[in-house]
C-alpha cells in the first residue's frame, strides 16, 4: 500500500505517464517500422519492374500513392496515440483525445496541455515519437525518390528523342 506522500511522489515524477508512454510509444515505433517497411519494399520492387518495362509514368503514380501511404500511416499513429489518451480515461471526450494527440505528436502544439496531474509527461513522449516517425519518414522518402526521378529524367530524354543506348546508360 502506498502512503500519501508516495502517491504524490509518482503524481509529481509523472511514473504513470512515464510507463503508459514507453509501451504506447513501443507500440506506434512497430506499427511505423513494419508499415514503412512493406512500403518501402512494395515501392522499390514496382518501381523497379516500371523502369525495366519502361513505364516511367507508372512509377510516378506508385510512388504518390507510396507518399499518400505514408500520411496515412502518421494518421494512423495519431488515431492509436488519441484512443489511448480516452481509452485510459485521461481525456473524457476521444476526439479531443485525437486532436489533442495530433496537436502533440506533430509538434504543432496549437492546444494547452490537457492532461491530468501525473501524466503530463506524456505530452513529450508523444511529440518524440511524432520526431522519430517523421525523421525515419523521411529517410524513407528519399530512398524512394532515386527511382523516381530516374523514371521522371528518363521519361524526358526519350520526349526529347535521345537515342535509346545513352537513356539505358543513365542509372
Amino acid at each position: 500500500m502506498t502512503t500519501p506522500q508516495a502517491s504524490t511522489l509518482i503524481t509529481q515524477l509523472d511514473l504513470p505517464g512515464y510507463a503508459l508512454g514507453i509501451a504506447i510509444l513501443l507500440l506506434v515505433m512497430l506499427v511505423h517500422g513494419v508499415a514503412l517497411l512493406q512500403m518501402a519494399k512494395r515501392y522499390e520492387v514496382k518501381s523497379f519492374l516500371y523502369l525495366s518495362e519502361h513505364k516511367h509514368s507508372s512509377v510516378a503514380v506508385v510512388f504518390y500513392i507510396s507518399i499518400l501511404c505514408l500520411f496515412l500511416t502518421h494518421i494512423a499513429e495519431i488515431f492509436i496515440w488519441g484512443i489511448s489518451l480516452w481509452a485510459f480515461k485521461l481525456l473524457p471526450v476521444l476526439s479531443e483525445s485525437i486532436l489533442f494527440a495530433g496537436s502533440t505528436y506533430t509538434a504543432m502544439g496549437f492546444m494547452d496541455d490537457i492532461l491530468p496531474p501525473g501524466w503530463k509527461m506524456l505530452a513529450i513522449i508523444i511529440a518524440f515519437s511524432g520526431m522519430f516517425a517523421f525523421a525515419w519518414t523521411a529517410s524513407v522518402m528519399i530512398s524512394m525518390t532515386k527511382n523516381f526521378r530516374q523514371a521522371y529524367t528518363r521519361m524526358h530524354m526519350e520526349k526529347l528523342n535521345i537515342p535509346t543506348e545513352i537513356i539505358e546508360r543513365f542509372k
